[in-house]
């Protein structure tokens, strides 16, 4: 028999026990998205630059009429003042007698230490440009 005095005890945690569980649940959720933010945040530190050759190539591709030979420009000429400094090169060379040419550009670094950001070779067609070296014309430069 029960005393209708006496407490029965259910099981069941306390208040203080939730609270310090939450507690340690928020702590360890904090540090994980700490630690996702600071990778985060080195990812970007490693990222390829924005620009590449192909920004010069798609510009260089716009002639009906190539000649073997080099140029040079600026970014900022192309694109706009943000890109001033970016100085690239194009050298533009017969790839075979059927008028295919092969043009080399290099896009230069503005870091001292970087002297290559991005180089790339593309092949063009273009039918109505002059006799290249290897259709025996000489080289223009």
């Amino acid at each position: 028999m029960r005393m209708p005095d006496q407490r029965t005890r259910t099981a069941a945690f306390s208040l203080i026990e939730v609270m310090v569980a939450v507690a340690i649940f928020f702590g360890g959720l904090f540090a994980i998205l700490m630690v996702v933010s600071n990778c985060l945040a080195d990812a970007r530190h490693l990222e390829r630059p924005l620009l590449d050759a192909s920004v010069v190539a798609s510009y260089m591709s716009q002639t009906n009429k190539l000649v073997e030979g080099g140029s040079s420009g600026d970014l900022g000429d192309l694109l706009g003042d943000t890109y001033n400094g970016n100085p690239w090169t194009a050298e533009v060379l017969e790839a075979e007698t059927n008028k295919l040419f092969a043009m080399h550009i290099v896009l230069h670094g503005k870091e001292a230490n970087k002297s290559v950001e991005s180089e790339m070779t593309i092949l063009l067609y273009r039918p109505q440009s002059p006799a290249g070296s290897l259709e025996g014309a000489t080289m223009h430069r």
